[in-house]
């Protein structure tokens, strides 16, 4: 889920981006000008920007300049336009992508996923964070939020979680999982293992099912 902020000064074109993104799981704020844009953007923080570069008294060239004083947030720019100089402009001021009305709102949409997964990995301080949809593991600050709220978690929840959530795809043995955070090989009762999991799964709520159990083996993370 990311926090997208759309600033375009037709409300149809708002609502049409609006309704794909919320459907999409994610949260929008709409304005209707750059300055609102801008003003918005100093109280705030987003995840990304869908801008329109047509836009009367501060245009998307303009507000993405006085928004790169305050954020490095991506930014997708829109035009009725595809001229090369728009494009070339607008990559100079720091968009990371151009898109030409009219749009499939589908693929404005899986230019905000790609755009987001190129950069979820490191924000602006150079955490290391992973997120899907709700759920976001801040590596460096050692957090977790389920749906923006911080959850507390025991100190071998956090590294069960780290470890699964580095290793997502991969089939995790109980053996590796004991081995490398206990940090001794395990031979008696595994269930210390299964007991951790549990609270795991009971602490991240609605994407506990991200955490598979693999019968026999161990568990896999599919994020």
């Amino acid at each position: 889920m990311y926090n997208i902020l759309v600033c375009d000064d037709e409300a149809g074109i708002r609502t049409l981006i609006s309704k794909y993104a919320k459907f999409a799981g994610h949260n929008v704020t709409e304005a209707e000008n750059g300055a609102q844009a801008v003003e918005l953007c100093k109280k705030q923080d987003f995840d990304i920007m869908i801008l329109d570069i047509m836009m009367p008294l501060l245009n998307g060239f303009e507000t993405a300049k006085e928004i790169r004083k305050v954020s490095q947030m991506p930014i997708i720019m829109l035009s009725a336009r595809g001229e090369e100089y728009d494009r070339i402009h607008g990559f100079e001021i720091g968009a990371d992508d151009y898109v030409v009305k009219p749009f499939s709102p589908q693929e404005l949409m899986m230019r905000v996923d790609v755009i987001m997964r190129r950069v979820s990995g490191k924000n602006e301080k150079g955490h290391e964070i992973y997120k899907k949809d709700g759920l976001c593991v801040d590596f460096t600050a050692r957090k977790v939020f389920v749906d923006e709220q911080e959850v507390d978690l025991a100190p071998k929840e956090y590294e069960l979680l780290f470890y699964l959530v580095k290793n997502k795809g991969v089939a995790v043995s109980r053996e590796r999982l004991m081995t490398d955070i206990w940090g001794y090989e395990f031979f008696g009762d595994d269930r210390t293992l299964d007991t951790h999991i549990k609270l795991l799964r009971k602490h991240i709520g609605a994407y506990s099912s991200l955490i598979v159990t693999l019968r026999g083996t161990g568990y896999r993370f599919e994020g």
